[in-house]
């Protein structure tokens, strides 16, 4: 099992979903680079759950425990170590998954992978509480890339079949990033928010849990950062994006709609600004070329599943009397996972884009 990302700031991330604690490690940060805790935990409490009527009602308090790293302040060279504690867990609501393994998730492969091993308790090492020491690596990248001009935001883009405005490609900036991650509920829009809310609600009142869409988009981005042919920036943004869990899908630009366009109406003319800057007319390609930023502004969107553990009785199996059977699952959950998911996209961009520029 591998749990590590990075090259030149590398993380790993430990911890289990109903173990003690969860945490990280980040290696390879510069020394001398101001954190600012207070910011640090706001982040954090953008992920934690059981703060509104749409997150699952396990409340953690996700305070960051320092272990290393820091001095006066600021980062000295030494790895930097958090722990946050698992306050809250309920192992004995997962008791049936040690045999029977829930639609959707990780309980089966994990069990063939692991065998007796494996921690089924919450999901374990699989589990969507490993977001958590995610996100604080990623407020700690989110300041270190502040202070060089680069700003990282996400809005919730859609929930089911409603659909939010989406960033303006070529002109969103650092205060519309800023305004929107301010927001209890992140959307552009806030009449749409209102109608997820209530989809979301009715999906729970329905014992059923919805999905959506996270868009993220990155300003000040100079020109120039990533490297053929494996190490373009969608590939390093796709493989921190996909070590979230219930991400399905991650696009670029206009992505999967480019299929179908015409080249003329897909491809982005190139002109010098006032300021003597190469900029783009369009932004279709979502600020990158050939893996390399382009200096427009970075655009990508992740694709969320309904979340797998819903209240309605489901078919599965008998690992041990190896026969089919149905599973009711009980514990607490979220209806739809990718509010809380917003800040941790930015978190997972911030972790690969910093380890990239150092």
């Amino acid at each position: 099992m591998s749990s590590s990302f990075g090259v030149h700031l590398k993380i790993t991330i430990f911890g289990q979903s109903h173990s003690e604690a969860v945490g990280v490690v980040i290696d390879g940060l510069p020394a001398g680079e101001s954190i600012d805790m207070e910011r640090v935990q706001r982040f954090l409490e953008r992920r934690a759950p059981g703060r509104n009527a749409y997150s699952t009602s396990r409340k953690e308090g996700d305070i960051p425990r320092m272990l290393s790293g820091l001095f006066d302040g600021k980062t000295c060279g030494a790895p930097l170590c958090a722990v946050i504690e698992n306050t809250n867990t309920n192992p004995k609501d997962y008791a049936l998954l040690k045999d029977m393994p829930r639609p959707g998730h990780a309980d089966y492969t994990a069990w063939v992978k692991y065998g007796a091993s494996n921690d089924y308790r919450g999901g374990g090492h699989f589990s969507g509480r490993l977001t958590a020491p995610l996100c604080f690596a990623g407020a700690v990248c989110i300041q270190i890339l502040e202070r060089r001009g680069i700003h990282i935001g996400a809005h919730i883009l859609s929930v089911h079949n409603i659909t939010d405005t989406p960033f303006d490609p070529v002109a969103v900036n650092k205060k519309t990033l800023r305004d929107v991650t301010e927001k209890e509920f992140p959307v552009l829009n806030d009449n749409t928010g209102a109608e997820m809310r209530t989809a979301i609600a009715e999906a729970k009142n329905n014992m059923d849990s919805v999905g959506g869409i996270v868009e993220c988009a990155i300003a000040g981005l100079p020109v120039g950062i990533g490297e053929p042919i494996f190490d373009g920036l969608e590939s390093r943004l796709s493989a921190a994006l996909f070590a979230i869990p219930a991400v399905k899908g991650v696009e670029f630009g206009e992505g999967f709609r480019s299929t179908a366009l015409f080249g003329s109406e897909n491809n982005d003319a190139f002109f010098y600004d006032v300021n003597g800057q190469v900029q783009t007319k369009t932004n279709h390609h979502g600020g990158i070329l050939g893996g390399i930023s382009s200096g427009m502004p970075l655009l990508f969107r992740a694709a969320f599943k309904p979340t797998p553990s819903i209240a309605s009785e489901q078919e599965s199996i008998s690992l041990s009397r190896q026969e089919n059977t149905s599973l009711r699952i009980i514990g607490r959950h979220d209806p739809c996972i990718v509010p809380r998911a917003v800040p941790c996209v930015e978190a997972a961009a911030a972790v690969a884009l910093l380890d990239m520029m150092l």
